[in-house]
């Protein structure tokens, strides 16, 4: 990528998504190492992390479209990787890479394909859409092969990403109008 290309790419990016994120992602790799007490080895702390991700996705395509979505989520898959190869281990961070690009780009798409639809219907298709790619891509390639109970610990963070779903509607709501309103 040439000095001007990548100038062009950086010049306007909404760095508190990126940065967002990226936290969001980092935590979540951390935290997918660690078994939810009482849980039977079934569910991790990740799964409650990672679904705030595509919220942030959503926010962002909600107020400045999909190409600027797009553009943060490659800049955010950059430097998501380079924080989780040092917060995981490095097969949990190429897992991570991979499903998350794959599964915030999908987010995006199908978000901007629903973007006319009452303010919940994006979000609520894009989203579990996203966590189905998301989910599958990250447990297979992060576990498949090892001792892991990887599809137990799949299908229980799958759960819980559609369930995140709806609990975090709400705020996403909030948002959606409160941006509504101060442009009233």
């Amino acid at each position: 990528m040439s000095t001007n290309a990548l100038s062009s790419f950086l010049s306007g990016l909404r760095w508190r998504y990126v940065l967002a994120h990226a936290v969001i992602v980092a935590a979540a790799n951390w935290a997918v190492q660690y078994v939810v007490p009482g849980t039977a080895d079934f569910l991790t702390w990740g799964a409650f992390v990672f679904p705030f991700a595509f919220f942030v996705t959503d926010l962002c395509n909600r107020r400045h479209g999909v190409e600027m979505t797009r553009r943060v989520v490659l800049a955010s898959f950059v430097i998501a990787v380079i924080v989780s190869f040092v917060a995981a281990d490095p097969r949990i961070a190429i897992a991570s890479g991979v499903a998350f690009i794959s599964g915030q780009l999908v987010d995006a798409q199908v978000f901007n394909r629903f973007r006319k639809h009452v303010w919940w219907v994006p979000p609520s298709i894009s989203n579990i859409l996203a966590s189905t790619v998301d989910s599958t891509l990250f447990w297979v390639l992060a576990f498949a092969g090892t001792d892991v109970p990887w599809v137990s610990l799949g299908l229980a963070d799958y759960a819980i990403k559609i369930a995140m779903v709806f609990l975090v509607m709400p705020v996403y709501g909030y948002l959606v109008f409160r941006d509504r309103m101060a442009t009233a």
